[in-house]
């Protein structure tokens, strides 16, 4: 059996405050087109549960008992606590791709797999709305994914060259240790398209002005990720199964589902807009006694308008791939990536390496970025990694934040456990 409840758990995402949506009169799960555009934003984390592997701390990262994606560790010092206010000076981590003092280009497939979002009647036959399928792809979306900055290259300040958005991030934070040609780098490729099939009851959705489907789609938190996740490594029937059993996402890949404006929801409120994790196969005869991680995130295209500025087009996807590549395994071996207590500018407060959730919701939170294909994209700026351990001494300029410096002035003050 796959361990799916414990990588599940492992989930680290972003989400809206709860939102008064109002009840069309045509479908009773029908939503306004405007009903998102006052919500305010509110982090939603679900902490790390199980993996407890003892994945002990190295240099080479990725130790042989874990077949994954290539990562490095490091250290640093600063006074904190745990979890129960005891006093921790010493805290790992692991990043993806080597060390900064390594000189070339890792580079990692990047498999982005668009999603057919399928909502169903209650019995499972096709439902229609004003005669149209309620059937929404993210097929559309793919080409400007592509040529947004997270995956073609632009000029950012942290590089001598044209790179993507994640690798200058990640230079940024390493900046006066950095070879001049170091860099890691995604290589995308659309995979086959995925399909989610979902009964009524278990979403929402609002329509188009022409009253096809659909301006955005909310979906109940617990349907959609077991709706994501296979239930046992040979189940086909979810996105990740199917592209896993078809040799299309590996362990060795950074892998994207990408959703069409398709959003969550449920006792937190609503609406998380991606998260990044792993599905987890347990060491077993099956896979030479080798325990799995395939990385992966849900993210969404945000069409302009729903939410604002804050939110919009690549900023999930760019969100959850720089969060990856600073915390590629969610902290779920209780030791790397678990950091001081912190509490940020938008409010959340977290003992972990998730770098987008330090800035996203802040007015400043995304980075406008024109690209060739004349559209103005909004990746999300992020914090380095002196906010969370109060050194800059490495980073660019001395920077907290990045690509936009001034979005953070200064380190986190450390904190009591829960912030308390």
């Amino acid at each position: 059996m796959k361990m799916r409840f414990l990588s599940l758990a492992s989930l680290a995402f972003f989400a809206f405050a709860t939102l008064g949506l109002a009840q069309q009169t045509m479908e009773s799960d029908q939503l306004s087109i405007t009903a998102l555009q006052n919500s305010t934003d509110k982090d939603v984390h679900v902490t790390p549960n199980g993996h407890k592997n003892g994945m002990a701390h190295a240099r080479q990262g990725t130790p042989a008992t874990i077949d994954s994606i290539q990562t490095w560790n490091g250290q640093y010092f600063a006074n904190g606590v745990d979890s129960n206010n005891n006093p921790v000076s010493h805290w790992y981590t692991s990043m993806v791709g080597v060390p900064p003092n390594n000189h070339g280009t890792t580079t990692f497939n990047a498999p982005i797999v668009p999603i057919i979002m399928d909502l169903r009647n209650a019995d499972g036959t096709p439902r229609f709305v004003n005669g149209q399928p309620l059937v929404y792809s993210a097929e559309q979306y793919v080409d400007k994914v592509l040529q947004s900055p997270v995956f073609t290259p632009t000029n950012y300040t942290s590089s001598s060259t044209p790179t993507q958005y994640t690798d200058a991030v990640q230079r940024a934070e390493y900046f006066n240790s950095a070879k001049a040609d170091w860099h890691t780098i995604l290589a995308p490729s659309v995979k086959t398209p995925r399909r989610m099939i979902l009964k009524r009851g278990t979403y929402q959705f609002a329509l188009n002005p022409d009253g096809t489907c659909c301006a955005y789609i909310l979906v109940d938190y617990g349907t959609f990720v077991n709706a994501l996740f296979p239930a046992v490594a040979s189940d086909t029937t979810t996105p990740i199964g199917a592209a896993e059993n078809a040799g299309e996402v590996t362990t060795k890949d950074i892998s994207t589902f990408l959703f069409p404006n398709v959003f969550l929801s449920g006792d937190f409120g609503c609406c998380v807009l991606g998260f990044h994790s792993y599905d987890f196969e347990p060491a077993s005869d099956k896979n030479k006694f080798v325990e799995q991680r395939y990385v992966v995130n849900y993210s969404s295209w945000i069409s302009p308008g729903l939410f604002g500025d804050a939110f919009t087009d690549v900023t999930a996807t760019s969100h959850e791939l720089s969060e990856t590549f600073n915390d590629p395994f969610v902290a779920s071996d209780g030791i790397h990536n678990v950091t001081p207590w912190w509490l940020s500018p938008n409010g959340n407060c977290q003992n972990d390496l998730e770098d987008g959730d330090v800035v996203e919701g802040l007015s400043n939170a995304t980075f406008p970025t024109p690209m060739p294909n004349g559209f103005t994209y909004h990746p999300q700026n992020e914090a380095l990694l002196p906010f969370f351990t109060g050194d800059n001494s490495n980073s660019i300029h001395g920077a907290f934040s990045y690509p936009n410096e001034a979005v953070l002035t200064g380190p986190t003050t450390f904190q009591r456990a829960g912030c308390q």
